[in-house]
């Protein structure tokens, strides 16, 4: 499609867009206190509410004023089973089996237990490849995990680092540090998605170069659960976890998720951090203290989940799929970034430069670096001002993120031209 700059052009994109309606389903906040909506690019740290959030958890509420503890037991969508609930909506979203996910405790927790049964190293297989530049928490998680294991972090850390002079890693440097440190990688932990530049990472060909080698692959899924379609089970992935306040809209510090591929559902032998939630459910109230794991990636659980935030999850899913699944938003994501896309490039060419890379290689998320005699952090504080929510992140990018469920073509025109006046 050509694109124009201009308003009625995005006007009639949106009146084009079958998805026009999800817009409907979610709380937009409005700029300070006016009737005008805010241009809310910052789906990918803090998703925004969806409408049915407030009657599910009220049903939860009104449930446990009305029943108490039977709340558990015979009513609709009881709590003792609520987890399994979300299952099957999950699945979809990353390309598994519904006995391949389960909803529970928080990302990096998530990470640690699944860490905990597949990070096994030996003293010939001991290292983990992961991005210099990963999120904070990763590298902090991987990090103690090697200190845990008795290895020195400096000799067990891969590190990936750029090309010089650039800031996406290629897939080419990414599979030939594979190949090179075959014999000594105990695991492989990337991100589906990097959180700095947006750029989306080929999972698929890791996963291969991964099991062409016999090494251990997880991803941390947060900036890609809800963003860009998957097919884990079919990837032969290990392992993922990812939160569900970003693209899955589900509030604050929300439960998050898990995935452990089928292959490893049955084996006795893999160890793990275990609580009773993870025992076989015909025998879990029989309270004995031998563990039997369920056949699952549930085996992994260790508490009760917090049923408010399931319900809040609950919501999430259900507004997925009112809009028809992944594949659906992926498409009009990938018009709304283009769009953005051109947007700047056409008018703000030398002012800005945009790091996220094009096409297959990028969700909703832009990165964009200031070039101009302004500060990144002054533009940031500039834009947010004038009506604008999206994100800073150290060094120097400011991410913004045109989400599909409920971002609009306008809303990118509108951007740019205060993103414009702020230059």
């Amino acid at each position: 499609m050509a694109f124009e700059d201009s308003l009625a052009f995005a006007q009639s994109l949106d009146q084009q867009d079958p998805l026009a309606h999800m817009r409907d389903a979610f709380h937009i906040p409005k700029i300070n206190g006016s009737n005008e909506d805010e241009i809310y690019f910052c789906g990918n740290s803090l998703g925004l509410q969806p409408k049915l959030t407030s009657q599910y958890l009220n049903d939860e509420l009104t449930k446990w004023q009305q029943l108490g503890v039977k709340g558990h037991f015979d009513c609709e969508f009881p709590w003792m089973p609520y987890h399994e609930f979300l299952t099957e909506e999950s699945a979809k979203l990353v390309g598994a089996k519904p006995s391949e996910v389960v909803c529970m405790n928080s990302l990096t927790a998530n990470l640690h237990f699944l860490m905990v049964s597949f990070y096994r190293p030996t003293q010939q297989k001991f290292k983990v490849l992961i991005e210099d530049h990963a999120f904070p928490s990763d590298h902090y998680a991987v990090e103690s995990q090697i200190k845990f294991h008795g290895f020195d972090p400096d000799e067990a850390m891969v590190l990936l680092k750029p090309r010089e002079g650039e800031e996406c890693l290629q897939l080419d440097d990414i599979l030939a540090t594979i190949d090179a440190h075959a014999n000594e990688l105990a695991l492989i932990m990337l991100p589906g998605v990097q959180y700095y530049t947006g750029q989306v990472f080929d999972m698929q060909a890791i996963a291969d170069a991964a099991q062409h080698h016999d090494i251990v692959v997880g991803f941390d899924l947060a900036h890609a659960t809800g963003n860009v379609v998957m097919k884990l089970h079919d990837w032969g992935v290990d392992f993922a976890a990812w939160c569900s306040y970003k693209y899955l809209n589900s509030g604050p510090g929300s439960v998050a998720g898990c995935f452990v591929h089928e292959k490893h559902h049955d084996n006795a032998d893999l160890p793990r951090f275990a609580g009773w939630w993870g025992h076989d459910k015909a025998t879990r109230f029989k309270m004995e203290n031998h563990f039997i794991p369920i056949q699952s990636a549930e085996g992994w659980q260790l508490s009760n989940p917090p049923i408010l935030s399931l319900a809040a999850i609950r919501a999430s899913l259900d507004t997925f799929k009112q809009a028809g699944g992944i594949s659906a938003l992926r498409d009009k994501s990938k018009q709304l970034a283009a769009y953005l896309r051109f947007l700047l490039n056409n008018r703000l060419k030398n002012q800005v430069e945009i790091i996220t890379p094009d096409d297959q290689l990028s969700g909703c998320q832009l990165s964009i670096c200031i070039n101009s005699n302004k500060t990144g952090k002054d533009v940031f504080n500039a834009i947010e001002a004038a009506g604008v929510t999206c994100d800073w992140r150290e060094p120097n990018v400011i991410r913004v993120a045109p989400v599909p469920l409920y971002n609009t073509f306008e809303d990118c025109v509108r951007f740019v031209d205060i993103l414009e006046a702020s230059l």
